[in-house]
């Protein structure tokens, strides 16, 4: 029986991250691998959907320029060649991951990384069967992390077929853009895939929400204007929609709406996309015979990164705490950190940064003014339009705006911070390091932005909280918000 260091199950960014981290360190690691180096993030997640994000805004921004500019009104989107170019984005990652496997074991690694595809379940806590069509082995391993990932769920009662109606693991395999389309569920990924097919200018997207309003855990002005451009960009949506049915009949897709107010509505549309959470991937790792144990969410259970089982560790979406690339990567990091014994200080979440690929983009990181609210913390916030910087006027796109928090005190330390518009995801690194490393906004005020540039934005918020502004927010009617929440009431701040 083969004996490993480590055994990461599962070559998903969690797990590829703790690899190459164990690699660093000497340490000989097994890496197993069911089916696809890169996990649903490169195949069905992250990579996949932002590439078509990013194709989408294009054929959006030339819809746009031709209706303006040009006399020639017709613009027409070859759907094949936008599958093409998705699957040769796809296939340059994957190739750069197995590539990057291959080429280690030829600079001399193989008596540290070995790579083997097949099905892991544990036996006890230290011996894993690895099954591989029929062909079965049994390692033994001084330390384990579980690094399985995610997949959609499902509900019960839709007949979810991956063809007509899908989850996000089969959307893209549509060989072309529908008429119409019905999204269930408006969280991030929902409202993501709204975006997307409707900036493509083809489909009619319907919205399906049981709140009042999209993206709930988000503050109002964020939400007002996404929900403001889906709108324009002719996105419905069903809001305090309650789904009581969703059938395929006749190669197409019938649902039926109650809402709040007692009506009941019947729609028709050529496809769905179900949208409603992820559950993690644990089934026939027979983790009960190593003693691992899940929690309320049919998850496991984790403790800074390790299981109930001391030598067993859990990373990334498997978890089911924040399902996010970055956060598995730096989760696969640190538990082999806490294995080598460096003494990591436990991993901080507050200063995780993250990315909404709507329309506009929404980035953030830390606190927003709801999170502050429901947890008792005063707070100053100044919030600056796009339509007050330079860099947004030249790019004749001033709709969307920045927002930062800080504490009511004179240390004024960075609590959150909310872009809304294009360039929102570059924008918010330099405010989540002033989070991490608990500074004042003083750091930024009166660093040399370059010009013209968005975060001059940023810089002005700053000088802003400091009193030291360009623009005064008592001169300025609109395009400015500067005010406090203190003991449970909204003041102006002078």
């Amino acid at each position: 029986m083969e004996k490993f260091d480590v055994c990461i199950i599962g070559a998903g960014p969690a797990g590829y991250a703790a690899a190459m981290r164990a690699l660093d360190l000497g340490m000989k690691i097994l890496l197993v691998e069911k089916n696809r180096v890169g996990g649903a993030g490169l195949y069905d997640g992250a990579l996949s959907s932002k590439t078509l994000w990013e194709l989408s805004k294009d054929v959006h921004m030339a819809r746009k320029r031709v209706n303006k500019y040009s006399i020639c009104k017709d613009f027409m989107v070859d759907y094949d060649k936008i599958k093409l170019e998705l699957r040769d984005a796809i296939a340059e990652r994957k190739y750069q991951l197995e590539n990057h496997l291959d080429q280690l074991k030829k600079e001399g690694f193989t008596n540290f990384l070995f790579t083997k595809y097949g099905k892991a379940s544990f036996i006890n806590k230290n011996e894993i069967l690895i099954t591989h069509g029929t062909e079965t082995e049994t390692i033994w391993a001084e330390q384990t992390i579980i690094a399985t990932g995610s997949r959609p769920r499902k509900l019960p009662h839709i007949p979810i077929d991956e063809r007509i109606i899908c989850t996000s693991d089969s959307i893209h395999s549509w060989e072309e853009l529908p008429r119409s389309m019905v999204i269930l569920g408006a969280g991030v990924i929902g409202c993501e895939y709204a975006t997307i097919y409707s900036n493509f200018g083809k489909t009619k997207v319907y919205l399906i929400d049981k709140a009042s309003r999209i993206l709930n855990h988000e503050d109002n002005d964020v939400v007002d204007m996404v929900e403001d451009h889906f709108e324009k960009n002719g996105i419905h949506i069903h809001r305090n929609a309650n789904l009581e049915r969703m059938e395929i009949k006749d190669g197409r897709v019938e649902y039926e709406l109650t809402y709040l107010d007692g009506r009941r509505e019947i729609f028709v549309v050529d496809k769905a996309l179900v949208s409603v959470g992820r559950v993690p991937n644990i089934e026939g790792l027979e983790l009960q015979n190593a003693g691992v144990e899940l929690n309320h969410k049919m998850a496991i259970q984790d403790y800074d990164t390790q299981t109930n089982v001391e030598n067993i560790w859990a990373i990334g979406d498997v978890t089911a705490d924040i399902a996010l690339v970055n956060v598995g990567e730096l989760e696969g990091r640190h538990a082999i950190h806490r294995i080598a014994k460096l003494a990591p200080k436990p991993l901080e979440y507050d200063n995780v940064s993250f990315i909404m690929f709507l329309k506009p983009e929404v980035a953030g990181v830390g606190l927003n003014e709801k999170q502050c609210k429901s947890k008792g913390i005063s707070y100053q916030v100044v919030a600056m339009d796009y339509s007050r910087i330079p860099r947004a006027i030249a790019m004749r796109n001033p709709s969307g705006f920045f927002k930062i928090l800080v504490t009511n005190d004179t240390e004024m330390k960075v609590l959150g911070m909310r872009a809304v518009g294009p360039h929102a995801s570059s924008a918010i690194q330099a405010v989540g390091l002033l989070i991490s490393q608990n500074m004042s906004i003083a750091a930024l005020a009166e660093l040399v932005h370059p010009h013209p540039s968005l975060i001059e934005g940023i810089q002005e918020c700053c000088r802003m909280l400091l009193g030291t502004s360009i623009f005064k927010p008592q001169a300025l009617g609109s395009g400015i918000r500067y005010t406090g929440y203190v003991h449970d009431e909204i003041q102006p701040i002078v």
